[in-house]
């Protein structure tokens, strides 16, 4: 039976996920070039884009800002087994009455964890945020 949320894997994961927003608030695009899987077969899907590859990806990843105005609430890793996770958030660096999400595939590669797919959108914000 697959174990989910060993604690070393899941603070694995978490130092791999705070690495990526740190990197994301300050725009560093090597370090998010660097967490993301280097293969033709990594997917983004961004509020404003769909990104195929980590050619399309690190392109992106060139032309962000600065975004000291991110904030994260109810974040949530989750592991399963030793090697894959998932990432959710929900950020509110958006239009007032709207809310974003994001949510991120990690797998453990060779040279660490990586992203393999991810998705940002932007929605109205519903009346009840719970869990």
């Amino acid at each position: 039976m697959m174990e989910t949320n060993r604690p070393e894997v899941l603070a694995e994961v978490w130092a791999a996920y705070r690495r990526y927003e740190d990197a994301l608030l300050a725009a560093d695009a090597a370090t998010l070039d660097d967490l993301f899987w280097r293969d033709g077969r990594t997917i983004r899907y961004g509020a404003d884009e769909i990104l195929y590859g980590h050619p399309a990806i690190a392109a992106f990843n060139a032309r962000r800002r600065l975004n000291p105005e991110r904030v994260l609430v109810d974040t949530v890793v989750t592991s399963y087994g030793a090697d894959f996770a998932t990432a959710s958030t929900l950020f509110t660096d958006v239009p007032d009455g709207r809310i974003g999400r994001q949510m991120q595939s990690w797998v453990r590669m060779p040279d660490g964890w990586r992203v393999v797919a991810a998705h940002v959108s932007v929605i109205d914000r519903p009346k009840e945020i719970g869990r």
